[in-house]
């Protein structure tokens, strides 16, 4: 067997979304994307304007995450998506909506 071969290694993100993202079902659109891609963490609104998301779990499934984000529900308009990859360290139980 070849040890080399990579597998779907399991990883963390924190994504900073900007642009008109806010009142407009962000934070419910990136929830329901993140179930079903089995992914834990959350969105959460800042003060900025912006959008935090935190998400642990599969590290394609977190790729099709941004890819969903990037593009946001219909009255959103995604200008940027800042992306931070961080160790997965299994901090989240399911993927909510912070307050």
């Amino acid at each position: 067997m070849d040890l080399d071969i990579p597998k779907p290694d399991n990883a963390g993100a924190k994504l900073i979304v900007k642009g008109k993202v806010q009142q407009v079902g962000f934070r419910w659109f990136t929830v329901q994307w993140a179930q079903d891609l089995r992914l834990s963490g959350y969105a959460k609104n800042l003060d900025d304007g912006t959008v935090l998301i935190e998400a642990e779990g599969k590290k394609n499934n977190i790729e099709s995450l941004i890819k969903e984000v990037e593009t946001g529900p219909r009255g959103s308009q995604v200008d940027e998506v800042d992306v931070v990859w961080l160790p997965f360290e299994h901090r989240f139980r399911d993927f909510n909506i912070q307050h």
